[in-house]
């Protein structure tokens, strides 16, 4: 058997993407999988890190709305359709697997050209327009939360890493505490913008570390690889400050925290809630407000908090976040909201859509 899956650009689409693979083979170690990428995306580094063929296809960019540019994507997607096409026919494959943007479009329009059975996931509350059109091409869907528009929904979550999805914090706590240089006992704030980082959620919390430090509250601060580390100046016996241009092991970093300001991208809100950590939402404020729409039902349910990015300030963090970290109770109760509305088993339901979507197109 043989699985092409189409999740490249970002890592909200990449990594659930890679965790469906894994799945795969550990359920049959003989599978073959290929990811569709372009030479742009995050793909060309994170697919063969993780051991799996990168086939690569012309990048044709989508608009998020339907606006007059909608109408030239057909002719600019003839090239690189041919292109996902003889990746299929090459690898034989008895599956596409979509999880949105602009790789999965062609990928949709060529299995359907082929015949190929077609397994769509849509990890944001709000479908962009990819996963609109695939979802027209299969009763296969499959999305992230339970009260999803897409025609033939069914509510599996997103994929996780199995790093993340078999996480015990509490278990973990001392050994990621001792892996970043933390205090083992102090509340810990963790702040990341995402694998690029956010200036936003920089500057604002550069500017509130004294005042977290001297309500004995530490920070582990992933600022992102593009962006300069923070220069903080800190009294000697303060808590920890530790701020990292970027961190690999983001399980250790779950287990160390007690909370996170963050955005609200589909795959940070699924790894949260997964993990029971409770967290400070920022939205990223451009898009069609589906960081919104993801952060939502969690923060409805009591696992976190929701700020606009513009209101997001130092003031805020002190007056909102602050009482959480330094309040054992409430942390308590919104890690486990968090964790009760967290999944952990959809990269095993997804294989089981796959292998569901290939059965009924053999019958």
């Amino acid at each position: 058997m043989h699985v092409v899956v189409a999740g490249g650009g970002t890592a909200g689409h990449i990594e659930p993407a890679l965790a469906l693979a894994d799945a795969l083979r550990r359920r049959d170690p003989t599978v073959g999988i290929t990811a569709l990428g372009t030479e742009r995306g995050l793909e060309t580094r994170l697919v063969p890190e993780r051991g799996y063929e990168l086939g690569l296809i012309p990048a044709v960019p989508l608009p998020r709305k339907p606006t007059p540019e909608l109408f030239t994507v057909p002719g600019r997607l003839r090239g690189t359709v041919k292109a996902a096409e003889e990746i299929l026919e090459r690898t034989k494959a008895d599956c596409l697997v979509g999880f949105g943007g602009y790789v999965a479009m062609p990928g949709y329009l060529a299995a359907k050209r082929l015949r190929v059975p077609i397994v769509v996931h849509e990890a944001n509350a709000r479908p962009g327009l990819a996963n609109r059109i695939g979802a027209r091409y299969t009763r296969f869907v499959a999305v992230s939360t339970p009260d999803s528009k897409l025609r033939n929904a069914r509510y599996l979550g997103i994929p996780l890493r199995r790093s993340i999805a078999t996480l015990d914090r509490a278990q973990a706590r001392h050994e990621a505490r001792a892996f970043f240089g933390l205090d083992a006992n102090l509340p810990t704030l963790l702040v990341s913008g995402g694998s690029q980082g956010a200036r936003r959620l920089n500057e604002v919390i550069a500017s509130v570390v004294p005042v977290l430090q001297r309500s004995g509250v530490q920070v582990l601060h992933a600022v992102g690889p593009k962006n300069e580390l923070p220069q903080v100046d800190t009294m000697p016996g303060m808590p920890p400050y530790i701020p990292l241009s970027y961190v690999d092991r983001m399980d250790l970093a779950y287990a160390a925290a007690d909370m996170m300001l963050c955005r609200a991208g589909a795959m940070t809100v699924a790894e949260l809630s997964a993990v029971g950590l409770p967290a400070a939402y920022v939205p990223l404020p451009i898009g069609n407000g589906e960081q919104r729409l993801n952060a939502q039902p969690l923060v409805k349910a009591g696992g976190g908090l929701l700020v606009d990015d513009a209101e997001l300030t130092a003031e805020w963090v002190r007056g909102n976040v602050l009482p959480v970290l330094t309040d054992p109770g409430r942390l308590l109760a919104m890690s486990r909201a968090a964790a009760e509305f967290g999944r952990r088993d959809a990269d095993d339901l997804l294989v089981g859509m796959v292998y569901e979507a290939i059965a009924a197109r053999r019958a």
